[in-house]
């Protein structure tokens, strides 16, 4: 039976069909496309690694890493002159982590280590013959390196079971190739998660957990899992190893892999412990110098930049660090955890210890004979040992003392055999009243010395102002409005080894009181209390630490409480908070969400037709009165875009001839992660590696190559220096944060800002400000302190590398400062920064997603001085900015003139507008071409098949 020819009234209707369904699809992916064109654009940009500059940038750039690297080490201790190994040394290298190390950090600043030194390679290169047997037991084994991400952390240390597998057969071996061990113990941390405190919890890390990566936590393999041991400490399955290698070796050098200061109080139980040596994330070729360490190639110069507490849980900051709610009661006597209005966790940390972190506290508490140092202390801030020996001696006559300036020259002498480097330490000590607090000691200045080959000299000149040993009143008690204050009394200056070991007494001088109400000489604006309606009242610290007789409110600054909590499930929780009320929640809803109403009368003049260009405006000051004109050109969809569509960008604007330009990660070097291909810049150390250095050039240089690498990629800013404090051992980016001391991150900070913004660039100074914990911070944590603590600790390398570095921009944080996010902080962003340090340039939010951090309120941010939000995913989570408000559109008219004034300052000025079409679009644009084109002639052949069945079927039937 033949087959029924379709109708032709079917044939149209069922091709007619599928062809619209064709052009429909064909035209919801273009809109699709054009909707996310940023984010496809950003996926598919790769950075050219294989230019003649990109080549010559990454080598110069790998030659400075090494050299980074190579002072970076720290020498923590050498008994017996244990090191450098004897030339021919074989040795044993116990540790999993040996065979995959930690090369740097996660998150934002990590880097790609793929083409590092390892560590084996390191020790070859030195000559050092390791254990091939004992490392390929290691590599054997189905140990991995965990993934600490931002939004999942494995916190297990990859160790084997000692039991299984130190062997008799194993441990007999390694004492026949050789009697010296070393012991290399890892630990590594990231963005997102501080490492924990106790080594114990339920398991819910999800390798897969999401699209960016696993979630949940994990804390450490079965057998490793103790509530009271934390990260920082050696796990059961490590003391395990350290019994092995102990009972069998009596040549042992500790090698301690690790950005986070590491629990090394069991040191001093072993005699058969000699060496000691810490090196933090190492990037490209740390691991190469660490071979050169130990085989006695190189001198170690690094001096560490954290105080060493035998229990790093002992500094009065650790008890108001981690994860705390605000508590509610509810009417039938049950408790809850507070959330806003937009269903955000209300989480707060106090800074109760104010300004007595890391040595500050325990130097002066030894000060004050309230503790007894060598019980607390391993190694003290600035410490590090080397091959030789130095003297250092205040040369005669040289210390100038007037009202501005205080100056000192030492003459420092190797009196060692080895050739090699010294740091020189000045600190000075303040009187105390009681009226404000005070380190006994503090950091004033430092230098370091070049290469001195035995019995040469070199002298250092220290210096820095009158003014810079003032504290800030918050209290009020010398001024009205709060100052900086240089209380009367006797200011005394010592040579020190360290914080605690004193070289000599450089002088002293009694002072009358100094109250600098009219501004100290690099002030623009005078420095009064700003944070007043932010950090006190309600939710704020009763208790702050005081030196008062001998620290006697100690017991008072841990103000938490064990509540349990009721959730919505009707399941019980605990947690550590404070009760708070039904008004307290309110208030910061309001100040979180509510938007004041207008004070200007009138818009700002858009769209003006005056013909001007942004490239004539390098080098016009940022107050000049011509800029108006210019400024007037923008139209609203213009501001829209500057502010709203920051991410990993500046938007190109056609009205004034702004180019884009391309921002990337940081700080350990050029990091893009948003590519499909995500090559790197050569990784540098970490931060805290490159500070622990005190070699100030290395800084300097490492910003201009960082600056000719991101020249060569065609990457104008840097999301870099990273400057927050190493508040606790704890924090889990403290690895590419430079210190507890915000002197010593201030200048490294502010060297790095000039030698990169030298070559073009423009820095984005991070995480702005007291973002120094990881914990509850994309909630917006409610971060309570003092005015003094908040200037004098926190802010003050921010400080530094805006007024000596002259950084051109900002990146504010995600947490709160007292009640109000960080980003739309008036006082933080325009007073302080701006009025008072000068700053001139622009702000981005940190990582800016509108419905997944509700509280980062856009309309808010660019009142409060926020120019520009990092809206990495754009489209997806671009904040609606209200532009009916007036008051809204002179602020972005004022975030427009800070991004194009640090553009106009920049090396993107000349680049142009952007003419070349991104190579995707033009892909799009050809199978777009051949899709129409072939619905077109579907279409056609349609209604022509049509037509010819038409004719058809008049010939069937006249032929019948």
């Amino acid at each position: 039976m033949a087959k029924k020819k379709m109708s032709k009234k079917k044939f149209r209707i069922v091709w007619s069909s599928i062809l619209s369904l064709l052009l429909v699809i064909a035209l919801g992916a273009n809109i699709a496309l054009s909707y996310y064109s940023d984010v496809i654009t950003a996926y598919f940009t790769e950075i050219d690694t294989t230019s003649s500059e990109a080549v010559a940038a990454r080598e110069k750039s790998t030659e400075v890493a090494e050299k980074i690297a190579d002072e970076g080490i720290i020498l923590l201790q050498n008994e017996e002159n244990a090191l450098p190994l004897a030339e021919g040394t074989k040795v044993n290298v116990f540790g999993w982590s040996f065979t995959n190390p930690i090369y740097g950090g996660a998150g934002s600043g990590g880097t790609d280590a793929s083409t590092a030194i390892t560590p084996k390679a390191g020790f070859e290169a030195a000559g050092i013959e390791i254990n091939e047997e004992l490392y390929n037991a290691y590599a054997a084994t189905d140990l991995k390196r965990p993934v600490i991400g931002i939004e999942g952390q494995d916190f297990t240390i990859p160790e084997p079971e000692p039991e299984d597998f130190y062997t008799d057969e194993l441990i007999s071996q390694a004492k026949e190739f050789s009697d010296t061990a070393v012991l290399f113990i890892a630990r590594s941390g990231g963005e997102g998660a501080d490492l924990p405190k106790s080594l114990y919890g339920e398991d819910t890390y999800k390798e897969d957990g999401s699209p960016q990566g696993p979630t949940g936590q994990k804390f450490g393999f079965e057998d490793d899992q103790d509530p009271d041991k934390h990260y920082l400490e050696l796990t059961n399955r490590e003391l395990g190893m350290l019994d092995a290698v102990t009972e069998n070796f009596d040549n042992i050098i500790v090698v301690v892999n690790s950005a986070n200061t590491f629990e090394l109080d069991w040191i001093n139980d072993y005699d058969q412990i000699n060496g000691v040596v810490n090196i933090a994330g190492p990037g490209q070729s740390g691991f190469g110098s660490l071979g050169k360490v130990l085989a006695g190639d190189l001198n170690p110069s690094g001096k560490t930049v954290d105080i060493y507490a035998k229990d790093v849980l002992d500094a009065p900051a650790a008890v108001n660090f981690g994860d705390f709610d605000y508590v509610l009661e509810n009417s039938d006597g049950t408790y809850s955890t507070a959330v806003d209005s937009k269903g955000v966790p209300l989480k707060y940390v106090d800074l109760t210890e104010g300004v007595y972190v890391g040595y500050r506290y325990y130097e002066t508490a030894a000060e004050e004979g309230v503790i007894n140092y060598d019980e607390k202390i391993l190694y003290p801030f600035g410490h590090g040992l080397s091959y030789t020996t130095f003297e250092q001696e205040v040369v005669a006559d040289s210390l100038t003392w007037n009202d501005t300036d205080i100056s000192v020259d030492v003459e420092v002498t190797n009196t060692g055999d080895a050739a090699g480097k010294e740091v020189v330490q000045l600190y000075y000590t303040p009187p105390y009243t009681g009226e404000i607090e005070k380190s006994s000691i503090n950091l004033a200045a430092f230098g370091k010395t070049g290469v001195l080959e035995p019995g040469a000299s070199e002298t250092v000149t220290l210096s820095f102002k009158v003014e810079d040993m003032a504290a800030y009143d918050h209290n009020k008690i010398f001024s009205d409005n709060g100052a900086y204050v240089l209380e009367a009394g006797e200011y005394s200056l010592s040579l020190m080894r360290n914080s605690h070991e004193k070289i000599a007494d450089v002088g002293s001088q009694t002072l009358t009181e100094i109250v600098y109400d009219s501004g100290r000489s690099t002030d623009e604006q005078v420095a009064v209390n700003q944070f007043d309606e932010e950090v006190t009242g309600e939710g704020s610290i009763e208790t702050y630490l005081s030196r008062a007789d001998g620290f006697a409110n100690m017991d008072e600054i841990d103000q938490n409480e064990t509540f349990t909590v009721t959730n919505e499930d009707g399941s019980t929780k605990e947690v550590e908070g404070t009760l708070v009320d039904q008004d307290f929640v309110d208030m910061v809803n309001s100040k979180r969400y509510d938007i004041p109403a207008d004070t200007q009368d009138s818009a700002p003049t858009t769209g003006a037709d005056n013909g001007l260009k942004l490239e004539d405006y390098k080098d016009v000051a940022f107050d000049d009165e011509s800029w108006e004109p210019l400024l007037d050109q923008l139209t609203v969809d213009d501001l829209v875009t500057i502010v709203t569509l920051g991410g990993y960008k500046t938007s190109e604007i056609a009205s004034v001839g702004k180019p884009a330009t391309v921002d990337y990660d940081g700080p350990a070097g050029i990091s893009n992660f948003i590519s499909g291909s995500p090559l790197s810049g050569i990784p540098f150390p970490a931060e805290v590696m490159l500070a622990s250095t005190w070699n100030i050039e290395l800084s300097t240089a490492m910003g201009e190559a960082i600056g000719e690498e991101a020249a060569a990629y065609g990457v104008t800013g840097w999301y870099a220096p990273a400057m927050n404090i190493h508040r606790t051992a704890f924090a889990g980016r403290n690895f590419e944060y430079y210190s507890e001391d915000p002197y010593l991150s201030g200048k490294f900070a502010a060297a790095t800002v000039a030698g990169y913004q030298s070559k073009g660039g423009i820095v984005y100074l991070k995480h702005f400000a007291l973002n120094d914990q990881e914990d509850n911070r994309t909630l917006g944590v409610l971060t309570w302190g003092d005015e003094q603590a908040i200037r004098e600790i926190y802010l003050k390398p921010f400080e530094i590398a805006v007024k000596e570095g002259g950084a051109l921009g900002m990146m504010s944080s995600f947490n709160s400062i007292g009640d109000v996010w960080a980003g739309a902080d008036e006082s933080l962003l325009t007073e302080v920064l701006r009025n008072e340090w000068g700053f001139r340039g622009l702000v981005n939010t940190d990582f800016f997603i509108q419905d997944a951090y509700p509280y980062m309120n856009a309309d808010l941010a660019v009142r409060a001085g926020n120019d520009i939000m990092l809206t990495g995913v754009a489209p997806y989570g671009v904040p609606q900015i209200n532009t009916d408000s007036n008051d809204t559109l002179w602020a972005m008219r004022d975030a427009a003139k800070n991004a194009m004034y640090a553009v106009a300052n920049s090396g993107a000025i000349d680049n142009g507008m952007s003419s070349d079409t991104p190579q995707w679009v033009i892909i799009t644009i050809v199978v777009d071409a051949l899709v129409a084109l072939g619905i077109i002639l579907g279409f056609y052949f349609v209604f022509r098949s049509s037509r010819n069945r038409d004719q058809q079927q008049a010939e069937d039937t006249t032929l019948a």
